[in-house]
């Protein structure tokens, strides 16, 4: 790469390790694979279930298939991983194990940052927001349905919670690859509020104690909070560019509330037209400290079924014309990053590794378009 090169930092799930909790809420040995494995396709020529090449379902707990993906990755164009990082309070933290391997071994040589998805876990058939990994097999199982809608509740807690947070990602900022933003460990974090932004101002105290210039904060942009005006970094996702927005989600999410969603099978977005928003988006969004969001594809139906979305019209060769566009734009606008969606989201269709399908198709496309700046 070339010194101003935009980098491509891809979103990386650790899901696909078995932990205690996964088993007792949806069964022994769960991991999003069992979520893949069991979709089905829910109209013509909707294209489920999505395989792996060579049926590799792998373990994340093994060193060895991490070793595969951050070789593959870089191969391909992928700069670096943000990682998706559990911590719902001081007593219960989740999926760790993949990070902690490649903490271990200097060896897994890639590029990395943690982007927290800082939200209770719950039942999917809640109508409370909130993450959930397999609400198919909550919907299978109708005895499961009479446990708690909080499967597991995130707490933010006050200062002595967020010194212990930060001393434990302490340890991971101090690695070499651990990406840095003008001296600054780069976080990320999903859902915003006033208490979670004084946490952030303690820990940019925290980080200059511990010899770092600050810490570099992005926030997903979104409309359900205002971010502070100057003094913030956030980065707008695909959701919040196209098929996430505007009437057709909330339409939804009320059809949800009255039990009436997913009576006709999915939410259907065009792929075209989710992109060209985000390029559109994109050539206005010239500051700073606004990030670009990027996707794959998109369909979440293996986790959610006829109350999923998808995008439809995807395909490898569209994906490398509008990555390459969004690396134009970013490049011209001086941005050193691009976050996309994502690495291995199988469960949500959203994946840059090889498929049965289209083999290493996308994985090609990125390349070019990362080499073609």
């Amino acid at each position: 790469m070339k010194e101003n090169d935009v980098k491509v930092l891809a979103m990386y799930l650790p899901q696909y390790h078995e932990v205690e909790e996964n088993s007792r809420f949806w069964g022994k040995g769960f991991t999003d694979w069992v979520s893949v494995k069991k979709a089905t396709p829910l109209y013509e020529g909707h294209y489920q279930p999505e395989v792996p090449l060579n049926n590799n379902y792998y373990d994340l707990s093994r060193k060895e298939s991490i070793k595969w993906q951050i070789d593959l990755a870089k191969k391909y164009g992928v700069y670096g991983f943000g990682i998706y990082h559990y911590w719902f309070s001081d007593e219960k933290q989740l999926l760790t194990k993949p990070a902690e391997l490649i903490l271990e071994n200097k060896d897994l040589d890639i590029p990395f940052f943690f982007a927290w998805d800082n939200a209770s876990w719950r039942r999917t058939w809640s109508k409370f927001r909130g993450n959930a990994w397999a609400p198919m097999e909550d919907a299978a199982n109708k005895e499961e349905k009479k446990g708690p809608s909080i499967l597991i509740e995130y707490k933010l807690g006050g200062k002595a919670e967020w010194k212990h947070h930060f001393d434990y990602l302490l340890e991971y900022f101090r690695d070499e690859r651990y990406i840095k933003v003008d001296g600054k460990p780069l976080f990320e974090i999903f859902n915003y509020s006033d208490d979670i932004y004084k946490m952030h101002q303690y820990w940019d105290e925290l980080a200059k104690e511990n010899g770092f210039n600050g810490i570099y904060i992005v926030y997903k942009k979104s409309a359900l909070y205002r971010l502070p005006e100057g003094s913030t970094n956030f980065c707008y996702e695909p959701q919040n560019s196209g098929w996430g927005a505007g009437w057709k989600l909330w339409s939804f999410k009320a059809l949800s509330l009255l039990g009436l969603a997913g009576k006709n099978g999915p939410l259907k977005y065009s792929y075209d037209k989710v992109w060209k928003t985000i390029i559109k988006n994109a050539h206005s969004r010239q500051k700073s400290n606004e990030w670009h969001g990027a996707f794959v594809c998109y369909d979440d139906t293996p986790r959610r079924g006829k109350q999923g979305r998808v995008v439809t019209g995807c395909s490898p060769e569209k994906f490398g014309k509008y990555m390459s566009e969004l690396l134009s734009i970013a490049k011209s606008q001086n941005k050193e990053f691009i976050l996309l969606t994502a690495w291995n989201e199988w469960g949500e269709g959203a994946m840059l590794e090889p498929s049965e399908k289209e083999g290493y198709r996308y994985l090609t496309e990125l390349k070019k378009a990362v080499e073609s700046q």
